[in-house]
C-alpha cells in the first residue's frame, strides 16, 4: 500500500498578504525601503493587476487547492516562514519582519496543511513572545508543528502525522547558512528553534538517536530542514553529503529542504527523495525586482508517492505561477523553462526529470 506526501516550499502569509485578508495587522513595518505593508500590495497591483479586498481564505492558495483535490495527498507539510501574532514587538536585531493576524489562520485550513515547519529565519520576528503565540494558533486550528517549541525538547520532537494506518514523522532543523542565528535556539527552559549549529557527522548522530526512539516499522520520516542562500543554483557539498547521511545513517526517508526563493535541483538518491530548495510557494514579493533571470514567480508542488518503506514510487512536481497574490497553473512556455532547468540542474546530481502529462515533471530514474 502506498501513501502520498505533498511538500512545497516558503508559505508566506504576512506583510502585504495579511493586509488584503479579512482580518489584517496595523500595517507598521521597520524596514528601511518600506514602513507600511500596503506598499507591497499597491507593487503587485502595479505589476499584474487589482487584488480583491479583502480576498477570502482560499484565493491566495488559488489553482493549488484543485491541484490538491485532483492528487488527494495523504499528508500536507509546509514550511510556514510567517509568525502568527498581533504583537508589535519587533526583533530589534532584523529589518524583515513577516507577521499574519492570528484571526487569518483559517487561511492555512482552507488547503488543509497537516504539519506547518517552522525552523526557519522568521519564526521569531516578533520575539519570543511570538513564536509562542504562533504555536499556540497553530495547535487552534488543528495544525501540528514541527522544528519550533516552548523549550529544546519541544523544539526537536517530531510533528506526528497519521491517517489511514499511515504515520509520517516530520522533524525539522534551521541551519545557520539560510541566515538562522545561534542565538534563536530553544533551551532546556526556553522557546526557540531546532538550530543545527553545523552539517556534521555529530549533528547526523543526534538526529538518528532521536528518529529511533519514536519510529516504529512502517513510519516514513521527513527531516525538513532551512538552509542554504536566497538565490542561485549550485548543490554545495556539504549539504548533499549531509543529506546523504541523513538517509544513510539516520533513517530519513525524504529531505525537505527550504529556504531558496526558487527551486533547485531535486535528488533521488537510494531510492529515497532529497529536495534541495522547493523554492517559495506563497508570498508578497511581487513587483520586487532584481533578480528576474531566476524565474521566482514560478512554484512548484511536490506530490510524493512513497512505499510503506519510504521508497520513492514517483515524485510528481507542478509548476505553478503566482499572480496578483494567486497561485495559477503556469503556462506550457512556462512548465517547459522550469522543467529544462530542473532537468540540467539534477542531471548535475545523476537524477533525471521529465515532462509528464497535464503540464507536470516527473522524476524518472531508477533507484542507485
Amino acid at each position: 500500500m502506498s501513501l502520498t506526501i505533498f511538500l512545497c516550499g516558503d508559505v508566506m502569509l504576512g506583510r502585504g498578504i495579511d493586509q488584503v485578508l479579512p482580518f489584517p495587522n496595523v500595517p507598521q513595518l521597520h524596514e528601511s525601503i518600506a514602513r507600511d505593508a500596503r506598499d507591497y500590495v499597491e507593487l503587485a497591483v502595479a505589476q499584474n493587476g487589482p487584488i480583491p479586498r479583502p480576498m477570502d481564505f482560499r484565493y491566495v492558495w488559488g489553482d493549488a487547492l484543485a491541484d490538491l483535490d485532483r492528487v488527494r495527498p495523504d499528508f500536507r507539510i509546509i514550511n510556514l516562514e510567517t509568525t502568527i501574532t498581533s504583537s508589535s514587538r519587533f526583533l530589534p536585531s532584523k529589518e524583515i519582519h513577516y507577521r499574519m493576524h492570528p484571526d487569518n489562520a483559517s487561511c492555512l485550513g482552507a488547503a488543509g496543511i497537516d504539519c506547518a515547519v517552522l525552523a526557519n529565519n522568521h519564526a521569531l520576528d516578533f520575539g519570543e513572545q511570538g513564536l509562542l503565540e504562533t504555536l499556540v494558533t497553530l495547535a487552534r486550528v488543528g495544525i501540528k508543528t514541527a522544528g519550533a517549541g516552548r523549550n529544546m525538547l519541544d523544539a526537536s520532537e517530531p510533528a506526528i502525522l497519521s491517517c489511514g494506518g499511515h504515520r509520517v514523522l516530520v522533524y525539522a532543523g534551521a541551519h545557520a547558512s539560510s541566515g538562522v542565528s545561534v542565538v534563536w535556539s530553544a533551551t532546556d527552559a526556553g522557546a526557540g528553534l531546532n538550530f543545527l549549529p553545523a552539517l556534521s557527522e555529530t549533528s547526523v548522530a543526534i538526529i538518528g538517536k532521536r528518529i529511533a526512539r519514536r519510529k516504529q516499522p512502517g513510519d516514513i520520516v521527513v527531516f525538513s530542514i532551512h538552509w542554504g542562500g536566497n538565490w542561485g543554483y549550485k548543490v554545495e557539498e556539504d549539504h548533499r553529503s549531509f543529506a546523504h547521511r541523513l538517509i544513510d545513517q539516520a533513517g530519513v526517508d525524504v529531505v525537505h529542504g527550504h529556504s531558496s526563493h526558487h527551486p533547485r535541483a531535486v535528488e533521488h538518491y537510494r531510492g529515497k527523495a532529497i529536495l534541495y530548495g522547493c523554492g517559495d510557494f506563497i508570498d508578497d514579493y511581487e513587483g520586487i525586482s532584481g533578480n528576474e533571470k531566476f524565474r521566482p514567480e514560478l512554484r512548484l508542488m511536490y506530490y510524493l508517492r512513497m512505499n510503506e518503506d519510504g521508497t520513492l514510487l514517483d515524485l510528481e512536481m507542478v509548476p505553478m505561477r503566482m499572480m496578483r497574490f494567486r497561485l495559477q497553473y503556469a503556462s506550457s512556455d512556462e512548465v517547459q523553462w522550469l522543467g529544462r532547468l530542473l532537468q540540467e540542474e539534477s542531471k548535475k546530481l545523476c537524477t533525471q526529470v521529465d515532462f509528464g502529462c497535464r503540464n507536470t515533471l516527473h522524476v524518472v530514474n531508477e533507484n542507485r
